[in-house]
């Protein structure tokens, strides 16, 4: 901790030369890496090399690329406006500058990407950083070790692995950020550690987010599209459509779609395909068994604990009060429930926590309004699921119980960042409203230069 808080001091990180070559060397590291990066994912959580490019290495040299780009600029000093008559002969400015020693906490669902993403920012914004990568993925958690100590010194950024306890341990020193992805529940758990020494925070979280296709959708885009996301990384995904709203007129023709491209995308036993992840681990694996308990199942539900596997798998007539629906399935399940009229669902949503993400399929564009401007969610997207993460523009996060804070692209390197306030005044006249005494000509004359 001295070590780092030392070279912090130095003002080393400070230099954008310094940032930009270090991100470089980041992007180096991760091609070099790249080999070792897909075995281990493979290891973990059996992804495609097609599927840990995509959701993990392809998109944080992305993120890499955009703010190699854009950071020179992002760090200038930016002019603001001065009310002349109180400020007169100022200048007004915003500073960036880095918090300091920053603690990265990851999770396992993605555990390659959900690590270098936030390091990204870290960097970009000029602080060093300590990573904690999950205990869970630890072949992916092994290789991020060997690659940040091969490519980067250890008082600039370095990795400490182990289990709660070890977290504990660095959570109850002292840190000038801490950013955690994790659940809800950890997640406060960090807050509640990070108060104590008032240290801000990013939590990524998560939460149940809804998927609404309404009756004058395309059907068959919405199916299609709405499996991918729901069985990417076999719905290990804080951002995959939890629960499905499909209205009643459409229902039986919907359900038929998304069973048509189960089978599309995976074959008739999703087990032998090559493309379909697995479960993390057997606490998830038998987590997720227990919510297929007496559940109306309309496609899969067949399962192997030995290989992980967990069939894709659709439930259909649930009910709000079900097991199923109080809390984030984080699994190949995908609940259905059925609507007649939008403002029911509106409604359902808004009574419980605001979801990370919310998506909704309809042609209607006053439908489409509706939904955006009556609910809450950390993000959306019409007509599409998750993809709304790929544009380094948007800015990632929860909202409520769903997360503090968003990242990705330049809220990356803003986040990271302190805007500091600077205020350069001239030495050449004072006004003397403000000093003492105080008259009552100047009394009048202060309340008509703010009025």
């Amino acid at each position: 901790m001295n070590i780092k808080r030392a070279f912090f001091n130095t003002q080393a990180t400070k230099n954008i030369d310094f940032r930009i070559s270090q991100l470089k060397i980041l992007k180096q590291a991760i091609v070099k890496y790249e080999d070792k990066i897909n075995d281990a994912l493979y290891k973990d959580l059996r992804k495609s090399k097609f599927e840990a490019y995509a959701t993990e290495i392809g998109i944080t040299i992305d993120e890499i690329n955009f703010h190699i780009k854009n950071l020179r600029n992002w760090a200038k000093p930016k002019k603001k406006k001065t009310p002349f008559l109180i400020h007169f002969y100022s200048k007004s400015y915003i500073y960036n500058e880095p918090f300091g020693h920053v603690l990265i906490i990851a999770p396992w669902n993605y555990p390659f990407q959900l690590i270098i993403s936030p390091l990204i920012g870290a960097m970009s914004a000029g602080n060093v950083i300590t990573l904690k990568p999950s205990e869970l993925s630890v072949n992916t958690a092994n290789v991020i070790e060997e690659m940040i100590s091969e490519f980067f010194s250890y008082e600039y950024i370095s990795v400490i692995q182990g289990d709660k306890q070890v977290s504990q341990e660095l959570l109850n020193q002292k840190w000038d950020y801490i950013f955690f992805t994790g659940s809800t529940k950890i997640g406060k758990i960090i807050y509640q550690s990070a108060a104590q020494n008032l240290t801000p925070v990013t939590l990524e979280l998560g939460g149940k987010s809804p998927v609404i296709v309404d009756k004058d959708a395309n059907l068959d885009k919405a199916a299609k599209r709405i499996i991918w996301g729901k069985l990417l990384n076999a719905g290990q995904t804080c951002i995959a459509p939890d629960y499905l709203f499909v209205h009643k007129q459409i229902k039986n023709e919907f359900l038929n779609k998304l069973k048509f491209y189960i089978t599309s995308f995976y074959g008739e036993n999703a087990e032998k395909s090559e493309f379909y992840t697995r479960i993390i681990n057997k606490n998830n694996f038998l987590r997720l068994q227990e919510q297929i308990k007496d559940a109306d199942i309309y496609y899969g539900g067949k399962l192997n604990i030995e290989n992980l596997y967990f069939e894709p798998t659709i439930i259909n007539n649930v009910k709000p009060d079900d097991k199923i629906m109080q809390e984030e399935i984080f699994g190949p399940l995908l609940p259905v429930l059925e609507f007649t009229e939008l403002s029911y669902v509106i409604d359902f949503i808004n009574k419980r926590s605001k979801p990370l993400a919310l998506y909704y399929f309809s042609k209607n564009k006053k439908s489409q309004k509706m939904v955006l401007n009556k609910t809450s969610s950390g993000g959306s997207a019409i007509n599409e699921v998750i993809m709304h993460i790929a544009n380094n523009n948007l800015p990632f996060g929860g909202v409520g119980d769903s997360g503090i804070g968003k990242y990705h692209g330049k809220l990356s390197f803003a986040n990271f960042s302190n805007a500091k306030s600077v205020l350069k005044k001239s030495n050449l006249l004072d006004s003397n409203i403000r000093f003492a005494p105080f008259t009552d000509a100047k009394y009048k004359l202060m309340k008509k230069i703010i009025k």
